[in-house]
């Protein structure tokens, strides 16, 4: 009796030990078509995880994170998202490189959370930026709230399954968001309304606004109408901003692949003198030097004083990307980033 005793407790011991060991960490693993990277790098609050992509797009690894929570996701090229982690979650991914989260499929325990996650997203994307909803007259803006508040029940009640407390965090952000935009359209509308008008000069088929004389990084100044019959695809930047210096490894890329086809890449600095201890020369040496330190590929120009081409697009952040046509006139005043495969899609449909 006592041996019994003995060896049932010591299972109980291997299955306990065996419990706690198994939410220690989690596994996550997949495949990728059209993979041509070769890294994933996951990263969070003081947390930064690196997964090798192997050259089938094939990966798998343990990762153990501090806390369940959202974190975001990326490869080497910039191709960005997100996955929503937790000790014990055993996650298996399935997605095409070239249609980066749009394509992503999660299956394993977790996987609720992830799919509602992404689901999420592209329905905001469907839906636009809440901010131009205040240009709406009244009644389209109830209907427009209406709509996506609807919309955003139906993925709660498609993804029941799904983390309650992603979905909770979800849920708070959207009724911060619906509070913000109720809340705040009697102020905002007259101002989302001229903003409008004046971005309704920079639509897709306008002619678009130009820059001219701007100094090139490789010698003498270079304008718009210079590169007149060819596509233009446009970067604003700046050397201290790090969204857009995550972007140049994407862009470089883009670059090669697109040398010799009927594209100009053109990347405009607007670096000044704001961030340069007041001095409009030494913001000209420090673009300079990062462009030689990076070995920056296409045309790189930089603004200077001459913010017109900036102000004209409406440009409040960075960075920025724009398309031009051959004949200078707008494809998108805000195209997909490199990183975006949306970009070499537009590309196709354009014949460029």
């Amino acid at each position: 009796m006592k041996k019994i005793s003995l060896i049932i407790l010591a299972l109980i011991t291997i299955v306990s030990c065996t419990k706690e060991h198994s939410k220690d960490f989690l596994t996550f693993q997949g495949t990728l078509e059209n993979n041509t990277d070769s890294i994933l790098t996951i990263s969070g609050q003081g947390f930064n995880k690196t997964i090798k992509i192997n050259a089938d797009g094939s990966f798998k690894d343990t990762i153990k994170v501090e806390k369940k929570d959202i974190y975001s996701m990326q490869t080497n090229t910039g191709k960005r998202g997100f996955i929503h982690l937790a000790n014990g979650y055993n996650l298996t991914l399935t997605g095409d490189s070239d249609d980066f989260l749009n394509s992503f499929k999660y299956t394993g325990k977790g996987a609720d959370g992830n799919n509602f996650g992404i689901a999420q997203v592209l329905f905001s994307r469907e839906n636009g930026n809440p901010m131009e909803y205040f240009a709406l007259e009244k009644d389209a803006f109830d209907a427009k709230i209406s709509s996506i508040k609807e919309g955003m029940e139906k993925l709660y009640s498609k993804y029941k399954n799904a983390d309650t407390s992603m979905v909770n965090k979800v849920k708070s952000q959207n009724k911060q968001m619906f509070d913000f935009l109720e809340k705040g359209y009697e102020k905002q509308h007259p101002i989302a309304k001229q903003r409008a008008e004046i971005m309704a000069l920079v639509a897709k088929g306008k002619p678009s606004p130009k820059f001219v004389n701007y100094e090139n990084y490789k010698g003498g100044t270079t304008s718009l109408d210079d590169l007149k019959g060819k596509f233009v695809y446009i970067d604003l930047w700046a050397t201290w901003c790090g969204p857009c210096i995550r972007e140049i490894p994407a862009l470089q890329k883009l670059e090669a692949e697109y040398h010799n086809k009927n594209v100009a890449f053109v990347s405009i600095s607007s670096d000044s003198d704001r961030r340069s201890q007041g001095s409009w020369e030494k913001a000209n040496t420090k673009w300079k030097n990062f462009v030689a330190k990076k070995e920056l590929t296409g045309i790189q120009l930089w603004a200077g004083k001459d913010i017109s081409f900036m102000r004209d697009y409406q440009v409040n952040s960075i960075p920025r990307f724009i398309l031009i046509d051959p004949q200078g006139n707008i494809v998108d005043n805000n195209a997909p980033r490199p990183s975006d495969p949306q970009l070499k899609k537009l590309f196709t449909e354009l014949g460029v």
